[in-house]
């Protein structure tokens, strides 16, 4: 059962979308960026790609296309350097 299941895209979409859903309710880059790799292999899968790799092309695929979305999430939507305001003494004085 396990060794076909990493084969069918709609595997690969059920797991983009729970990630997406967890994006929503944990707010982080990560599980967006897992949601862009899942959906990726997803699509991979959808379009023939299913018959030509095995089980750990398909992680390694959702693993990479994860950490660069990732990496390209946290560049494009951080905060600016400085943007953050620190107080070195208790602003009430």
């Amino acid at each position: 059962m396990l060794q076909t299941l990493h084969a069918t895209w709609w595997a690969w979409a059920i797991l983009a979308l729970a990630l997406a859903f967890l994006e929503i309710i944990v707010p982080a880059f990560v599980f967006l960026g897992m949601t862009i790799g899942a959906a990726c292999v997803a699509l991979v899968m959808l379009l023939g790609g299913a018959g030509s790799i095995g089980a750990p092309v398909s992680v390694l695929i959702f693993a990479v296309t994860s950490l660069v979305a990732t990496l390209i999430l946290r560049r494009i939507f951080s905060l600016p350097k400085g943007q953050v305001k620190t107080f070195e003494g208790d602003i009430n004085d």
